[in-house]
């Protein structure tokens, strides 16, 4: 037959063809991403960059404060919703996020320039920033980190790197790209030593692509009685079904946290924990949606035993964080509270919610006021 219709035999050939080289793309793409995946080692030392001009040592039973702030890579405004997340209505509608990367460069600069004058209203002595883009194909190059530094000159800087991915292709329609990301950390005062540590995270053949290279950043600064505030800027895993990343990740901060206090070190946490501060945070707010995937709870009984978690004054009120599987609209989009503090029992402290209405990211920024308390 094929011979009798040629037309019929080189069409044939052609998508054969075709479907070849899809085989040979697809095959040398997934080359491309397994060589180019890493993890970075444990206890890597982080550079200070050094820009105190007055440095002064922390006392004790003097009020200092903190804030907190995923900056969303500079994309989520209150129209932006996430490709890999998704949810649930409560009529059983099911939702999807739309977006791999911001709608454009004027969109970043925009919420990342609402973020920064968000926090500097705080005006807070420690700065803790997650999601903060240094050279990233989703944030269009913008590198935020000099941004934030541009604005805050007389602080001293730490980042850690904690996404480094070579070219995603996903979504087709909007693709992630190429990712260079992490955690910044801001101190008013000198910071003596700074470490990464490295959180335990999925390495399955897609997780491993598509999630970040978990870690927190430890900070110790001196105190004029001899001891030590430990300061961490942590970000939990989220795309982690079943929670069992997050077990071992708590079990890791929490041998940390609590051996620092043993020392007789002051311990303060503050980030994005992915786990809402307390089980009434869960449901706590009118929603036309169901509870995501991507939460899970943390209470008193999953911190070490000196270790205490800092509940904002108007967590009731207002929420850190909103689901990202459709833009924004208060009282039907999915909210809760999973950003804070964790202080260790040597610290007494009180944290506030900023309300932004999430107009420049998917989280509002959080601050902490705090004593070292003598011992």
């Amino acid at each position: 037959m094929l011979r009798k219709h040629p037309i019929l035999r080189w069409g044939l050939i052609f998508i054969l063809g075709l479907l070849g080289c899809l085989v040979v793309f697809i095959g040398a793409y997934v080359i491309y991403m397994q060589t180019h995946y890493y993890r970075i080692k444990d206890y890597q030392s982080l550079p200070i960059k050094q820009k105190l001009t007055h440095p002064n040592k922390l006392q004790a039973n003097t009020t200092y404060s903190a804030a907190t702030y995923n900056v969303g890579f500079g994309a989520y405004n209150q129209k932006f919703s996430f490709f890999m997340d998704t949810g649930k209505m409560k009529d059983g509608t099911k939702t999807q996020g739309k977006y791999g990367k911001a709608e454009n460069e004027a969109a970043v600069l925009q919420n990342t320039n609402g973020e920064i004058n968000t926090i500097k209203k705080i005006n807070a002595d420690f700065m803790l920033f997650q999601e903060i883009d240094v050279d990233s194909s989703r944030s269009y190059h913008v590198n935020q980190v000099k941004k934030m530094s541009q604005n805050f000159a007389n602080y001293e800087e730490i980042f850690a790197n904690n996404f480094h991915s070579p070219y995603l292709l996903y979504p087709l329609n909007d693709p992630h790209g190429e990712v260079q990301s992490g955690l910044l950390s801001l101190s008013k005062y000198p910071v003596e030593q700074a470490t990464r540590r490295k959180y335990p995270v999925s390495t399955s053949f897609i997780t491993k692509f598509t999630d970040l290279d978990r870690c927190f950043t430890v900070m110790k600064i001196p105190v004029t009685n001899g001891h030590k505030l430990i300061l961490i800027n942590s970000h939990m895993s989220a795309y982690d079904k079943g929670g069992k990343m997050r077990v071992k990740q708590l079990k890791l901060l929490n041998s940390v946290m609590e051996s620092e206090y043993k020392k007789g070190n002051y311990v303060i946490v503050g980030g994005d924990f992915n786990h809402t501060f307390g089980r009434k945070m869960l449901t706590h707010f009118k929603s036309q949606q169901e509870i995501p995937d991507w939460v899970s709870v943390l209470s008193s009984k999953d911190l070490a035993p000196d270790i205490r978690m800092v509940h904002a004054k108007n967590e009731n009120t207002v929420p850190t964080c909103r689901g990202t599987d459709m833009p924004y609209q208060k009282g039907k989009t999915y909210t809760t509270v999973i950003d804070g503090f964790l202080v260790s029992k040597n610290v007494q402290a009180t944290s506030e919610n900023i309300n932004t209405e999430f107009a420049y990211a998917d989280h509002n920024p959080v601050k902490l006021s705090f004593k070292l308390l003598n011992q």
